[in-house]
């Protein structure tokens, strides 16, 4: 029941994001959706029906055991439930920032993740643009995080639709007024700061990691404030995959077994 629920609150955030695209859009778009929509969805939902036969409730089930058996962290101190599950929200925010960050250094893992940075455009859908074995990778990373720190299984359900739900608004092609923007960025990370993660300059794709709160890039000093180029005009992508025709679904599956390119 819970994964029906996630998913229809997923969909939901999804059509209110594609909603304001259409109504209030940040940049004009060069790239057809048309060309990139098939591409990013075909892999959405090829990681969802590989996640559904394999381990997408891993995370969820690595909760419960280590309450069970009383692995973790949280579960050895014994904290009341509300504590445990904000330090769990909080500890997990932590590890997917990092996450990200080993994604983009660690050469083979940047195989993979480049697939996510090879699209030539950044809307909603761009959020769900990974390679499948990413995927796979990103729940065995989060299940063992979960164990290490004794998660709460309440805590893992909202995580996960909070995760769904950041990453579709940071990833989205909308308009927000800038002095709005600046405000709302104190605390948690939109679209214009997001989108500088998702520049063709090197130095910009190496900032802005965090996925809901900006505080990690802001301590961490991997905060990039404002991108070299306007927003409405900035490269988005990677200098080494510049031409639509050649990103389609097929070679978007082959990228990380290819040689490795230059971004």
């Amino acid at each position: 029941m819970e994964n029906l629920i996630r998913l229809a609150i997923a969909c939901s955030i999804f059509s209110i994001m594609v909603c304001w695209e259409i109504a209030k859009p940040r940049r004009i778009q060069p790239v057809n959706r048309k060309q990139r929509w098939p591409v990013n969805l075909g892999l959405a939902l090829s990681n969802m029906v590989l996640m559904r036969l394999t381990i997408g409730g891993l995370a969820y089930v690595s909760a419960g055991m280590a309450m069970e058996h009383g692995y973790g962290v949280l579960n050895i101190v014994q904290l009341p439930n509300y504590v445990s599950i904000m330090a769990t929200l909080v500890i997990l925010d932590f590890a997917i920032y990092a996450q990200h960050i080993l994604m983009h250094k660690w050469p083979l893992l940047w195989r993979l993740h480049k697939v996510h940075h090879t699209d030539l455009e950044f809307d909603a859908t761009t959020a769900v643009r990974f390679h499948p074995i990413e995927i796979v990778i990103s729940m065995l990373y989060k299940a063992m995080c979960i164990v290490l720190i004794g998660g709460n299984p309440d805590a893992i359900i909202a995580f996960e639709i909070i995760l769904n739900g950041a990453a579709t608004f940071n990833h989205s092609n909308v308009r927000i007024p800038g002095k709005i923007d600046k405000i709302v960025r104190w605390l948690i990370i939109t679209p214009d700061m997001h989108r500088i993660h998702h520049s063709a300059d090197p130095a910009e794709t190496d900032s802005n990691y965090g996925f809901s709160v900006s505080c990690w890039d802001r301590l961490c000093k991997t905060y990039t404030a404002e991108p070299k180029q306007p927003q409405t005009t900035m490269v988005i992508g990677l200098n080494a995959y510049r031409k639509q025709d050649e990103l389609d679904f097929i070679q978007c599956m082959l990228i990380p077994f290819k040689a490795p390119a230059k971004r």
